[in-house]
């Protein structure tokens, strides 16, 4: 959009061209809750084609794109005010960061002059600098020619090795500047490969597949990067030619579907404890595994194999013997192809072994899911909810709580990938209302969220935002 001045010159300014910058990077969703500074931006953004949803609290926004950013592989954007406005979305920025879910938080801010004075200035809050420990990089821009730039930055940096979050700090003024419309374009940036394949070294690949070929009680472990790579086929051909059980953590149920003869998600116990090797494909050896260590892992040396494209990540809690440092979809290939034409399955004494296991606690828990109990408890209530998820593959199960989230990861089978979005790393309270508005919005799948009472309760006006736009999304409480 330009306008021209006095002498007939083609004019731009700030909020046209954070619009622009967005659009050529085919960021088209928005997630916000209006007000000043950025009201007039959401109206433009409007005008300009893009989708802007607006919401009843700004964490419950920025939820929305985090999980937009996990789902597309491209930077979800929750857009709010300065000082409480931004505060409110830095807990969705920080999720985003510790799952390493791509998303931008912009906020509007105080003018810098002032901030820096302590002149108290409207919601003044020096917002960059308390955003910079919450996220991968935190960039402000004072220019509007620099908008591009900024923009650029801020989708590269959450996009790059492990993605995560990032802040872009727009102070008001900024808006309103205005440039010629011929140079603003020209300063508009195009990211090129973003995300590029980080190709692990020949070494390391053959390193892992000879401790696996040494395995007589081999384990795969599949953790929520590998469903954030979208490589789905390559992971099944891995699982499938190696012959290996796998285990999914929760958000990675369904890359293969949970009733595949492989899965030993009903035998995690026996699993954790007997497996003598252990490969995990993008997933961290964090609480969530027990670090790796201690009584969940039982008394079996383990030797474990880890695929990260963060060299960090490595030895965070116990040695590494094999350590594959680069993106899923090329390490996988490189093992697929290391492994060759003649590949020995792992000894039927450990495959039989979790197979009967897998077979006794699936009959043993079936009449539980099948109770009409009065009062219902959660067995029966789980069970009918699991009945609905096989008979719909397609529909995407959002899932928080306590107890809620407990019972469910294990009773509510998934068979297609990234359709189980749950509290992730941190067990946030509260994720729910917006990850299932983001879901819909994302994917036009219809939704369903299984919430705890508790849960809900943080995020329960947002029904309002669903109702508003007329998503397909059905919560049960």
């Amino acid at each position: 959009m330009t306008e021209k001045n006095a002498e007939g010159e083609n004019l731009t300014d700030g909020f046209h061209l954070i619009i622009d910058a967005l659009k050529l990077n085919e960021i088209n969703t928005i997630y916000n809750v209006p007000g000043i500074p950025i009201t007039d931006l959401g109206r433009f953004m409007q005008q300009a084609g893009m989708r802007v949803l607006s919401f009843r609290h700004e964490q419950n926004a920025g939820y929305a794109a985090a999980i937009a950013g996990y789902l597309t592989q491209k930077p979800g954007v929750c857009l709010t005010v300065s000082a409480p406005g931004f505060l409110n979305g830095l807990t969705a920025l920080a999720h985003a960061t510790t799952n390493c879910f791509p998303m931008i938080l912009i906020s509007g801010s105080s003018e810098r002059e002032i901030v820096d004075l302590q002149q108290g200035d409207y919601e003044e809050m020096d917002q960059m600098a308390i955003a910079k420990s919450l996220c991968k990089a935190a960039y402000r821009v004072l220019h509007a020619e620099d908008i591009g730039v900024g923009i650029a930055r801020a989708i590269r940096a959450a996009l790059s090795g492990r993605p995560g979050g990032v802040y872009l700090d727009f102070p008001a003024k900024l808006f309103g500047q205005v440039m010629d419309a011929n140079i603003g374009e020209k300063s508009l940036i195009k990211v090129i490969d973003p995300a590029p394949q980080q190709i692990p070294s020949s070494a390391s690949i053959a390193r892992a597949v000879g401790v696996i070929k040494e395995a007589q009680r081999p384990l795969i472990i599949l953790g929520k990067g590998a469903a954030y790579a979208q490589v789905d086929e390559q992971i099944r051909v891995l699982v499938e030619k190696s012959g290996i059980p796998y285990l999914p953590m929760s958000m990675a149920k369904g890359i293969l579907p949970d009733n595949h003869p492989q899965s030993a998600s009903a035998a995690r116990s026996l699993v954790l404890k007997e497996a003598d090797v252990v490969l995990m494909i993008g997933a961290r050896l964090n609480w969530l595994l027990s670090h790796g260590k201690g009584k969940a892992w039982g008394e079996t040396p383990k030797k474990f194999i880890q695929i990260d494209i963060e060299p960090k990540e490595m030895d965070s809690n116990v040695e590494i013997v094999a350590p594959v440092v680069g993106d899923i979809g090329s390490s996988i290939a490189a093992m697929i192809s290391a492994m060759g034409k003649d590949w020995d399955s792992p000894p039927p004494i450990w495959t039989d072994a979790i197979k009967e296991k897998v077979e006794s606690n699936v009959a043993r828990m079936a009449p539980r899911l099948q109770n009409n109990n009065v009062p219902m408890d959660y067995h029966g209530a789980l069970g009918a909810l699991r009945l609905i998820v096989r008979e719909h593959p397609d529909l995407i199960l959002v899932n928080e709580g306590a107890n809620t989230l407990d019972f469910a990861r294990s009773i509510i089978d998934m068979y297609k990938p990234r359709k189980r979005l749950d509290v992730g790393t941190w067990g946030v309270m509260g994720v729910g209302m917006g990850t299932a508005i983001a879901a819909s919005v994302e994917t036009g799948s219809p939704v369903l969220a299984v919430e705890g009472d508790s849960a809900f309760g943080f995020s329960g006006m947002e029904i309002e935002t669903i109702c508003r736009y007329n998503l397909p999304v059905c919560v049960v409480v």
